[in-house]
């Protein structure tokens, strides 16, 4: 299942706005969105009275076309690190779409996609030399599959094709991406799809059995050794990769027991499989550090990533590959024949090189790393409420996961969890002045990934509005 977008709010949250932006519920622009534009992960019943429209951003708030304000508590949707209304990047895109607006990476290259390219592989952990640029997460997702498979092929092991990845997991809406996620709901309505991809259990300590709950490190053995069990079940001979996100999105923010990573990586080695880290949402300082991988002390073989790498101001992803596995496509005649036509667009990298100096100059790594433990703690405050059974989480990245019984751990049903989700709590924590995700993939949870640029004022402001909420929500059950 997935989040909803809650209805337009009828309380205040205004704030200065320009009048010619603002378009009142019910005018004809929500009409030609309802007739028009189809909206992504969207019932199209969600628009039949009002359209929730956006129309401005500034730091960590939002928005909307009557003047509403709103703490962005999910960067957009884990994108902008940096804030909104960043007048540099916006410059930034405007000089180079006067220099060069457009060219292909097909055969050619261009300043912005050579300097970047530099400028990230240098970030990049071990031998993660070489980049290939995307236009998105979800592309880039898919871009690894098709290589590790090609790769295999041209060191005289055709046979490896199949990858691993953990229940629960997003990992994009590509045939193969798709495939790779662990969401049997979102899958169903596409299948037949890409064969080869086998799911592991994931990182979710809360839902472990006893012993393992109360003991990390022995969980964190314990799921490494079920990837272990499924490449040797499927046959080394026969798996190319194993796709893993530092801190899983899905099932509400899992991050990596101690040790799993270690292991998983020893295992991969021992049995000749690469290890993708899959970092869409936590690259460039969700977690902390430019790519999460660091953060958790492993090397994969190959990176996927997007979204913060332009804090969303346009579109760009990237894999970043070992010298290990491009070396088949740098000394032989091999050719890796997949592309993009806008993958490395210039106007693209340009923005990228210009969020990356924020990065930089206003030191957010360090800064998301010094106040994580703050935002961690003030979050923790809602574990009094009887509704939460869980906070969990790394970084400026963050689940809330709700619960019928905080002793048993008991969950909602899918009828509960939906009337909770989306009969109550997301147009509610959007009334209350909070833009967060409430979802259901798994257990029901509310997620928060802000800006990076915040800190304690705001933590506190954001567990202030889900408090009320969640003490609502509670009295409704």
């Amino acid at each position: 299942m997935t989040s909803t977008l809650p209805a337009v709010p009828a309380v205040e949250h205004r704030d200065e706005h320009p009048a010619e932006h603002r378009t009142p519920a019910g005018t004809p622009r929500d009409e030609a969105a309802r007739r028009h534009l189809w909206g992504h992960f969207t019932t199209a019943s969600q628009w039949d009275h009002d359209v929730p429209t956006i129309v401005r951003g500034k730091g960590h708030h939002i928005w909307d076309d009557e003047g509403r304000r709103y703490i962005d508590g999910l960067a957009g949707l884990f994108v902008v690190q940096v804030g909104h209304g960043r007048e540099e990047l916006a410059e930034a895109a405007r000089k180079q779409a006067e220099q060069l607006a457009f060219f292909p990476l097909w055969s050619y290259a261009h300043p912005g996609a050579i300097d970047l390219a530099e400028r990230v592989a240098s970030y990049a952990p071990g031998d993660l030399d070489h980049v290939f640029f995307t236009t998105g997460g979800g592309e880039a997702v898919e871009s690894a599959w098709k290589l590790a498979k090609q790769y295999w092929k041209l060191v005289g092991k055709p046979g490896k094709h199949k990858v691993i990845s953990r229940a629960l997991a997003y990992h994009g809406t590509p045939q193969g991406a798709l495939s790779i996620t662990g969401l049997p709901g979102m899958k169903a309505p596409f299948e037949p799809l890409v064969p080869g991809a086998h799911k592991v259990p994931n990182t979710n300590i809360y839902r472990a059995e006893d012993g393992l709950r109360e003991d990390p490190k022995a969980f964190g053995r314990w799921a490494a050794e079920r990837v272990r069990e499924a490449i040797e079940f499927e046959g080394p001979e026969t798996v190319a990769a194993v796709f893993l996100e530092p801190v899983q999105n899905a099932g509400g923010c899992f991050p990596p027991p101690p040790g799993y990573f270690e292991r998983v990586r020893e295992i991969c080695d021992e049995l000749d499989v690469l290890l993708v880290s899959d970092e869409v949402i936590c690259a460039f300082g969700r977690i902390g550090s430019m790519f999460a991988c660091d953060d958790f002390g492993y090397v994969p073989d190959i990176i996927t990533c997007a979204k913060g790498l332009t804090s969303g101001y346009s579109p760009l992803g990237a894999m970043i590959v070992s010298d290990r596995v491009h070396e088949p496509f740098r000394s032989g005649a091999a050719t890796f024949l997949h592309g993009y036509t806008f993958g490395g667009h210039p106007v693209s990298t340009a923005v990228a090189m210009a969020n990356l100096d924020i990065f930089e100059r206003e030191g957010l790594n360090a800064h998301v790393q010094e106040n994580a433990p703050a935002f961690r703690r003030t979050l923790e405050k809602l574990l009094d409420l009887p509704i939460v059974g869980d906070v969990r989480g790394a970084g400026y990245f963050y689940g809330i996961e709700l619960v019928k019984d905080k002793a048993t751990r008991e969950t909602f049903d899918e009828a509960e969890s939906d009337h909770l989700l989306r009969g109550f709590l997301s147009e509610a924590l959007f009334e209350a002045g909070l833009y967060c995700r409430a979802d259901d993939r798994g257990d029901p949870v509310v997620q928060l990934a802000p800006p990076l640029t915040i800190g304690q004022p705001e933590f506190d402001e954001m567990e202030q509005i889900l408090r009320g909420v969640l003490s609502e929500a509670w009295t409704r059950l």
